[in-house]
């Protein structure tokens, strides 16, 4: 069975009447605290990219902590939408505090991300690549099976999985398509990185959630067709907020089809913020478990487990907003 094969094997169960999935009572309950006694590797990228801008891990960290304490308004709005999403705050402050620590250098204060917001509101630009419109690509018959898939999540993650195996470092028809990501081909419309704001989002996973976002938030469905409204929701600081709330909650949801709750563990929660594609990867942990042969939980990245092994301050920082 392919890779694309398990993942809409993953969706249609997902979609299925209650009973067709793992009972209720084989949930397996992820405990807290990290697996791995040691932080597992950095990549060589974000330890590229702290040394180039002079800093370092630890100073990046305690600038996003500072941030965040300073930003009262910032907690308190936290708090409400995680209750929204019905989450542990903690969860939407792991995600910020590993993306400032290793992707990026939090900025003096929030209000700096609504500036930025606005510079991209009047750009004229679209979700391309080689000059197709990602709309126009996903009509090819490779993404017929997509056509399955129930929801923004479930379709987007089904088409992410038809580029790997079928176009990524391929050539189809006498095109040939680069080793990139479908991230990376289609939503980079500015070669200037693929993540942007407070919860550096791509557009790729803003729409993984906009039905999620759409329903419990109000806000309207994004699409590929109208970018800027893409880029206004992950830049707008506290729009960005209610999308990590959104990711998060689609993260648990996603293990929780294949049997495993999660929603204890922010450092798997940060994990998956950090990698994506939960359901792939929910799927490729059950069916490790099935198989008795892999291993029997998440695991933690280098980000999830800064993450867990902080904890204790990341909840002062909740606290402090209080």
């Amino acid at each position: 069975m392919t890779a694309l094969q398990r993942l809409l094997l993953v969706l249609l169960l997902a979609a299925a009447p209650c009973g067709t999935a793992l009972a209720a009572d084989t949930l397996v309950v992820v405990p807290p605290g990290n697996r791995a006694e040691t932080q597992p590797p950095i990549p060589d990228a974000s330890a590229n990219r702290t040394r180039a801008f002079k800093t370092t891990y630890d100073e990046k960290y305690e600038k996003i902590i500072a941030l965040l304490k300073r930003e009262k308004k910032l907690i308190a709005h936290i708090k409400q939408v995680a209750a929204l999403y019905d989450i542990d705050p903690i969860h939407i402050v792991g995600a910020l505090v590993g993306e400032h620590t290793y992707n990026v250098t939090a900025v003096g204060s929030v209000q700096t991300y609504y500036v930025k917001a606005l510079s991209y509101s009047g750009l004229d630009f679209s979700f391309r690549y080689k000059g197709v419109p990602v709309q126009t690509f996903v009509e090819r018959p490779e993404f017929a099976a997509c056509a399955q898939a129930k929801g923004g999540a479930a379709l987007w993650s089904c088409r992410d999985q038809v580029w790997i195996e079928h176009f990524r470092g391929k050539t189809v028809d006498g095109v040939t398509y680069e080793a990139l990501s479908f991230q990376q081909a289609f939503f980079q419309p500015f070669f200037a990185g693929q993540t942007f704001g407070l919860g550096q989002i791509s557009p790729l996973t803003a729409l993984q959630v906009t039905d999620l976002v759409n329903k419990v938030s109000g806000y309207d469905r994004l699409t590929p067709d109208r970018p800027q409204a893409i880029y206004r929701d992950v830049m707008d600081p506290d729009r960005s907020i209610v999308y990590i709330a959104a990711i998060v909650r689609d993260a648990i949801d996603a293990y929780k089809e294949q049997g495993f709750d999660i929603s204890a563990n922010p450092g798997i929660t940060a994990t998956l913020y950090n990698v994506g594609q939960p359901r792939q990867r929910a799927a490729e942990l059950r069916a490790a478990v099935a198989s008795g042969k892999g291993r029997r939980l998440p695991v933690e990245n280098y980000y999830g487990w800064l993450v867990n092994e902080k904890l204790d301050e990341l909840r002062s920082v909740l606290d402090s907003g209080s």
